[in-house]
């Protein structure tokens, strides 16, 4: 056992070498070859298979090398091509050698993991990166690029959407081999929030929650607890049922891409005095009221839990968290809640429907530690059936950004205790009841207390009657705080809006 892991380990490690020799390759290319010339190679080098483009940089080498006559000049493009022609046949058998042991080696070691995994099933669930030599061989490709022509981040990979997000990571096909490229896309006030990226992988591969107390491994609850970081991702489609609310535990990302994961019809997400989670691409729906029983919060404590409203995902003294991609209906009581004290939080790329009181940020009009909260709430589709809070806002600072608000039957932003709103490039479209047109709702207090606080909207689109109360001097500072990232138009919300909610991502294909 002990061998064969070696040769695995032994393995990996000479297929570091292989960007090594493609830098090495064009430092010395670099020498011919005016910045166009050396860029256009760097394209085509990512177009070919990691190996044949080894192979293509080694003969350009020899190419190059003999591009110099006796005389010290250098030979034309033309005679250049005739010497690289005459190659000796040698080079080429070796060449096709070399390209033919990478390939049958990479199968082996592919192989031999994999039959690792079967004799070891403890390495489903917690490894180091199923995808680690592509991971390793694309960041440092990525980083040459960027640092020579900034192209990835001009939008070569963009989709066009005009989503920064989505635009990020979503067209790139290898997006299941870059997962944690995530991490680097966040914006707004959660922009820093980085998840399980520092950590390992870990695989999910029960839905089960037969012990909130003692999870099993390869259980969803079993990933949450653990002290380290970590990347949770899941085998195949499930749906989890929990017994008990799920408690985070701090640098945690749930990654439902690739599989169709919900959790439904029983407790749902609680992240509780932790940072740094990421919540992505999942639906989350009908979450019951649990409680009264031992819940288990890490490796070394449990501890007994008091009624749990029933909120989708409920934000309780917590900072650097991000919300993105979900799809979220028809809770007990609200679909993101963030209270007591939690800042720092995106909430963005999500789609909500069939719900009541879908969100509240701030815990209540008296508890002033949450002056200090930052959110921003972004690139959302607030749908079908929903009533009211979106959001429910009290005291802090809040970025309303570029959403697309189609429904609602009572208001879409309400608040009380003197919150800071900054709605900018959303679209707002009425509903048809003539007294449900206004946006905007002023939570219990009378109008000489909220003229003076500060709501504004720049830049929204007001559809079917629909008009958004403003108040306050316009104070810079506050509506500083409450700036997280420019604002694009309204026009464009629809295209960026357009996926939101968890997304059917399949391996090798744009997400």
């Amino acid at each position: 056992m002990m061998d064969r892991e070696k040769d695995v380990t032994l393995h990996r490690r000479s297929r570091r070498f292989y960007p090594l020799i493609s830098l090495l390759a064009l430092l010395f290319s670099s020498k011919f070859l005016d910045s166009k010339k050396a860029i256009s190679l760097e394209v085509l080098l990512l177009t070919l298979p990691a190996p044949l483009s080894h192979i293509f940089l080694l003969l350009f080498v020899v190419c190059l090398h003999k591009r110099e006559k006796p005389g010290g000049k250098l030979l034309s493009a033309e005679e250049a091509s005739k010497v690289a022609m005459a190659v000796p046949m040698q080079w080429a058998f070796s060449s096709l050698a070399l390209l033919f042991l990478f390939l049958v080696g990479g199968s082996i070691a592919t192989n031999t993991t994999s039959r690792l995994e079967d004799i070891d099933p403890l390495k489903e669930h917690a490894v180091a990166d199923p995808e680690a030599v592509a991971m390793e061989v694309e960041t440092i490709i990525d980083l040459n690029i960027r640092n020579l022509t900034e192209r990835r981040k001009l939008g070569f990979f963009s989709c066009g959407t005009g989503n920064p997000i989505d635009d990020c990571w979503r067209c790139d096909p290898n997006w299941h081999k870059r997962r944690k490229r995530l991490a680097e896309c966040g914006i707004g006030f959660g922009r820093n929030a980085v998840g399980g990226r520092d950590g390992r992988f870990y695989v999910v591969t029960d839905h089960t929650d037969d012990d909130p107390v003692n999870p099993k491994p390869g259980t969803l609850r079993h990933a949450a607890i653990q002290d380290r970081p970590l990347w949770i991702v899941f085998k195949k489609d499930m749906v989890i049922k929990l017994k008990q609310e799920l408690i985070m535990n701090s640098f945690k990302t749930i990654d439902g891409r690739g599989a169709n994961v919900h959790i439904a019809n029983g407790g749902c997400i609680t992240i509780q005095f932790v940072t740094n989670v990421i919540i992505h691409g999942l639906h989350i729906h009908d979450c019951k009221p649990t409680g009264n029983a031992m819940v288990r919060n890490s490796p070394s404590h449990f501890g007994w839990r008091t009624m749990a409203d029933g909120d989708a995902i409920s934000i309780f003294g917590s900072s650097h968290i991000w919300v993105d991609h979900n799809s979220l209906s028809n809770c007990a009581d609200g679909l993101v809640d963030a209270v007591m004290g939690s800042t720092a939080i995106t909430i963005s790329n999500n789609h909500f429907t069939h719900h009541n009181e879908v969100m509240l940020l701030g815990h209540s009009d008296s508890y002033t530690r949450d002056k200090q909260m930052q959110v921003t709430i972004a690139y959302n589709h607030f749908g079908k059936g929903l009533i009211q809070r979106m959001p429910r806002c009290r005291h802090g600072y809040f970025h309303v950004v570029n959403n697309d608000y189609t429904h609602w039957e009572m208001y879409a932003i309400g608040g009380s205790a003197n919150p800071t709103i900054n709605s900018q490039g959303n679209r707002y479209a009425a509903p048809m009841n003539p007294f449900a047109k206004e946006v905007t709702k002023r939570v219990e207090t009378a109008e000489s207390k909220w003229k003076n606080w500060n709501w504004r909207s720049e830049g929204d689109l007001l559809v079917n009657g629909a008009y958004f109360t403003p108040s306050g001097a316009g104070a810079s500072a506050s509506y500083a705080r409450a700036s997280s990232l420019g604002a694009k138009s309204s026009s464009m919300v629809r295209a960026m809006t357009l996926n939101a909610g968890s997304l059917p991502c399949r391996r090798g294909r744009q997400c």
